[in-house]
């Protein structure tokens, strides 16, 4: 870690940004431990938001009156501003969808059933969210004859790279579609190494980064990934946005997933034609307001500095791991030795759900159940799901301190 880089970041300051963390919940300080499921959002957000609706708001793309035109710049600088936050080569490489599921669904549609061919594999693992999951699944059911491979998990959480290797082998893989990091273990998976072997296989590349791109920075032209997908409300901005990421040539070949405004060129009762990408994939009045959102918040995180970010978050991981595991009776799942700050746990004899309402009377907010990752509990056998405390750039030290003191009281209190 760079020691100057983390004597830069004041994390108490930026909490000042945050509206929400000055709140107390049962009496008590907010500790909020659940920024992996949806992260607060800053002032600078909220205010730009508002902005938008006070002073600028109009359809997009739509109106020639001064409102509309405004809007219209609005929205498109927030393409501009993705595409240069993750290094894409040209704005028209980005798609804005709801949020990173509805980003998947597309891929699985468009590429899936009018790129793919039939006897080709979509390959993803056991650690994916649900929503790397199930549109792949829906897809193998199709009867279009695409199958579906897993790469395994090992103990300690990382992807079996071997693994991988033996379900490229026959190149009868088209895609592999993984995640960038763990919602679960924190596992960050070796995104550059993927994208050579795949690459070299034959096969085009999707990452979900709805976690990465939260805690590191990204650069999807160095990857060479073929798509790349987030979403906007864990990277502080606003829920109802994300992203799909698709190099040009790929977009272009693709068919629509959705029909109706906007994302055509000429309609008559015999036929349509269809807009460029990325107007082609964005049917009906986009989400503008939300649009304004992420760019300030992509503003936000990019004026501190993903570098200054990620390393506070790997001095909290650091001191997660010095703390949690002194926490007697406490499994961590998942040792990787690249991981964020995500953290996953059962405590013997006590029921995720239970420990969740238990540490919610100390104003602490985690995460109960299995995260949307069943098959990944499953692979661990932890069938009654996990408590997960997930870090955000205003997460302190202080607070992870506060949550080992509390799981060892609820040991305690449920023995």
């Amino acid at each position: 870690m760079d020691t100057n880089i983390a004597r830069t970041f004041d994390v108490k300051r930026l909490r000042q940004d945050f509206p929400i963390l000055a709140t107390t919940v049962r009496g008590k300080p907010l500790t909020f431990l659940d920024s992996g499921a949806s992260a607060q959002k800053p002032r600078q957000v909220i205010e730009a938001m508002t902005r938008c609706m006070e002073t600028a708001y109009a359809n997009v793309h739509r109106g020639a009156y001064h409102l509309s035109e405004a809007a219209t710049e609005s929205y498109e600088a927030a393409r501009v501003a993705v595409q240069n936050f993750i290094g894409a080569a040209e704005p028209e490489e980005i798609v804005f969808t709801s949020n990173s599921t509805m980003a998947i669904n597309l891929v699985a549609h468009s590429f899936g059933r009018g790129i793919l061919k039939p006897g080709q594999f979509v390959l993803t693992s056991e650690m994916e969210h649900h929503a790397n999951l199930v549109p792949w699944q829906m897809l193998r059911d199709a009867g279009l004859g695409i199958g579906l491979r897993y790469v395994r998990v090992t103990e300690g959480g990382e992807l079996d790279m071997n693994d991988l290797a033996a379900k490229l082998a026959d190149g009868k893989v088209g895609l592999v579609a993984i995640t960038h990091m763990s919602n679960v273990l924190g596992t960050v998976t070796p995104a550059a190494r993927i994208v050579k072997m795949a690459h070299e296989a034959g096969a085009k590349v999707l990452f979900d980064g709805s976690q990465a791109v939260v805690h590191r920075h990204v650069d999807v032209a160095a990857l060479d990934a073929d798509f790349y997908v987030f979403t906007g409300h864990k990277l502080y901005g606003p829920t109802g946005i994300g992203v799909l990421y698709g190099k040009r040539k790929l977009l272009d070949a693709m068919p629509p997933f959705l029909g109706g405004g906007d994302m055509i060129e000429s309609v008559t009762l015999e036929r349509t034609t269809y807009a460029a990408a990325p107007a082609r994939f964005e049917a009906g009045t986009p989400a503008i307001i939300e649009a304004v959102g992420l760019h300030a918040a992509i503003d936000y995180v990019t004026a501190i500095g993903m570098d200054a970010i990620e390393a506070h978050e790997r001095a909290l991981v650091e001191h997660a791991m010095r703390v949690l595991p002194g926490v007697e009776g406490l499994r961590l799942l998942g040792a990787a030795q690249d991981r964020g700050g995500v953290f996953s746990f059962a405590l013997e004899g006590v029921h995720p759900h239970d420990l969740s309402t238990y540490l919610d009377r100390s104003g602490i907010c985690v995460r109960a159940g299995r995260h949307c990752a069943e098959p990944l509990h499953a692979r661990f056998a932890v069938d009654g799901g996990t408590t997960r405390a997930s870090f955000g750039l205003y997460t302190t030290p202080e607070e992870i301190d506060l949550l080992a003191e509390k799981l060892v009281d609820a040991r305690r209190f449920f023995a």
